[in-house]
């Protein structure tokens, strides 16, 4: 059993005000009339390194010795975490190590850097990262700094749920993202101990369900986990500390699937002009496609950051407005002749749709001698709009199909 208690987030709400930015948590009149209920999002992909786990990272460093400072700190990371100790070390002028994995992206690699961090690269995996880290701690006597299992870290991570009851009142549930647990740990605590008839509900990524299983079975084993686009909850085994908060306080855990992690940061982006990593857009995905009973509710969505690859970001939005029919691609048979090209084009500007690309297939395609097929991909306003413009081609006598 943990010792976390309310009063030690109030400690580190005070501890970390001035340092850590109190991040808006804002109505949402769009996303409250697609989902039914009245939705309030706690922005906090608007943290200085871009997500919440600054909080606890600056909290952890402020409880540390002058001595301890001296031998510096390390931490295992592929993100988040890395970020936030970093960025927090330099400001107390504390040598921080950052150990990633690998195959981490480099736009993260060369974040922690920035942010003053010595970025050690090892291990294929977190895992590997993570014992690397804890081998390095031990030969240099560096100051291990855990991403979520540790009280002072659960601490820091509550102070966003002292914010939302304080900035939202009257909520009838919040919805958490989870990894180790960490962040729902510290928010649950807060949000419990100030409103306990708010519900605390986790989500998960389905491809790393470590905290349900945990919950299930009442400790903590390695799940088999799978790479997801949620990667900041991507965590093989929960917290043994963290376990016991959420089946103290948490009320329910749901699993999100791939598809709809993706729409749920479409949908953020293309209506709410707000961009989140994938673990960030978790909560919004259990709200839209899972039965979580909050019709007409008061709810608060932590929107935990904004961190996301921006190669990743391009292909999530070109495959939602592919699912939407925003965009299209068409191949259709034509006869090998001038002027038929003209004709395709014609037809869909006088539709009003967009050409992107255009790709002729003579030579490589089963196709009769003296034929061609047109690849052609268009943008839309969505699929009865895709759908005018194939019967359009169909009728001037061509054969068309969506690929």
């Amino acid at each position: 059993m943990t010792n976390l208690t309310l009063q030690d987030i109030q400690d580190a709400c005070r501890a970390i005000s001035g340092a850590v930015y109190h991040s808006p948590c804002v109505p949402s009149k769009s996303l409250s009339a697609m989902t039914g209920c009245e939705i309030f999002l706690k922005l906090e992909n608007l943290q200085m390194t871009g997500a919440f786990k600054e909080r606890g990272a600056l909290n952890k460093l402020l409880k540390l010795s002058a001595d301890e400072r001296a031998r510096g700190v390390i931490a295992a990371s592929a993100g988040n975490h890395a970020q936030g100790v970093a960025y927090h070390a330099s400001r107390m002028n504390t040598r921080s190590t950052i150990v990633m994995p690998e195959n981490t992206p480099l736009t993260k690699v060369t974040s922690t850097k920035r942010y003053g961090a010595d970025v050690v690269l090892h291990g294929v995996a977190f895992d590997d990262s993570y014992h690397h880290a804890l081998a390095l701690a031990e030969n240099h006597g560096y100051v291990f700094i855990h991403p979520f299992d540790d009280p002072a870290i659960m601490a820091g991570q509550g102070t966003i749920g002292l914010e939302v009851i304080e900035d939202a009142p009257g909520l009838d549930a919040v919805i958490v993202p989870i990894g180790g647990g960490g962040l729902i740990s510290g928010i649950a605590t807060a949000v419990k101990e100030k409103a306990p008839q708010c519900r605390v509900i986790g989500v998960e990524s389905a491809h790393a369900p470590s905290m349900k299983n945990a919950v299930r079975l009442g400790y903590v084993e390695p799940v088999e986990v799978h790479a997801s686009i949620a990667d900041g909850i991507v965590v093989k085994q929960a917290g043994v500390r963290t376990l016991s908060v959420v089946r103290r306080y948490v009320d329910d855990i749901v699993l999100v699937e791939e598809e709809e992690i993706a729409a749920a940061i479409i949908v953020l982006l293309d209506i709410e002009k707000t961009l989140v990593e994938g673990a960030g857009a978790v909560p919004l995905a259990a709200l839209m496609f899972k039965e979580l009973g909050l019709r007409g509710k008061k709810v608060g969505l932590i929107l935990s950051g904004g961190n996301i690859d921006l190669n990743l970001l391009s292909k999530i939005v070109e495959r939602g407005l592919i699912k939407e029919g925003r965009m299209a691609r068409l191949r259709i048979e034509l006869l090998d002749i001038p002027g038929q090209l003209a004709s395709i084009s014609a037809c869909i500007s006088k539709h009003r749709a967009n050409v992107i690309e255009v790709y002729h297939n003579r030579s490589f395609a089963d196709v009769p001698l003296g034929k061609t097929y047109l690849d052609i991909t268009i943008e839309a306003r969505g699929r009865e709009h895709t759908q005018e413009i194939v019967e359009s081609i169909r009728q001037m006598g061509y054969r068309v199909q969506c690929i």
